[in-house]
């Protein structure tokens, strides 16, 4: 008999916006988030247009807002801004949660977002794996960088087979997204699903 896999997007999926740009607002207001977002327009300018990675604009604007804070600080604030955030999920979303936990099967939310602020959405009612992006702490801080790869595209398949303990063949995978950054999640899965939770 196959396990049963659930597998979420965060960002659009299970959530109504984009958490990194709501995450920053949050922490430095929202005329932190204008100033900070309009040096860096002409790299998202170029982004937009395929011209410079997505990983890159996103670790230099992290780095302008984080780098430098105490990794206490920041988690403090991850946790704050998911208890605070609740209403940023989907009502359709935490209800296929719910469906999936019933089941008894394994959940992940798999999100280029960084993982220290996704986990805190679920630790009060979902029992699920985040495999998130990762941030690099040294010596206590923050240092803007990436320990791991930006987890879009590809990468999103590839951290979930390095957590799986079988086969492939020995999975059955239902999948949700939104984005072209789920499309690879999606195709691996036996079950893929596009924008579901749309209301």
């Amino acid at each position: 008999m196959s396990s049963k896999i659930y597998c979420f997007d965060f960002d659009g999926t299970i959530t109504h916006k984009d958490t990194l740009l709501e995450f920053i607002k949050y922490t430095h207001g929202l005329a932190g988030f204008l100033f900070g977002f309009l040096r860096y327009l002409p790299l998202l300018i170029l982004m937009k247009l395929h011209l410079y990675p997505n990983y890159r604009v996103k670790q230099q604007v992290f780095a302008h807002f984080y780098r430098g804070m105490t990794v206490g600080t920041f988690n403090k604030n991850c946790n704050d801004f998911a208890r605070d955030k609740k209403n940023i999920i989907r009502k359709a979303a935490k209800i296929k949660l719910e469906e999936a936990l019933k089941e008894n099967a394994q959940i992940f939310v798999i999100s280029a977002s960084i993982d220290n602020w996704v986990a805190p959405f679920f630790e009060d009612e979902f029992s699920v794996t985040v495999l998130g992006t990762q941030i690099e702490v040294k010596d206590g801080l923050v240092t803007g960088r990436f320990l791991t790869k930006n987890c879009y595209g590809e990468e999103k398949v590839e951290r979930l087979k390095k957590v799986l303990t079988k086969s492939r063949d020995q999975y059955e995978i239902i999948a949700f997204g939104d984005s072209r950054g789920d499309k690879e999640m999606l195709e691996y899965a036996d079950k893929g699903y596009y924008k579901p939770f749309r209301r």
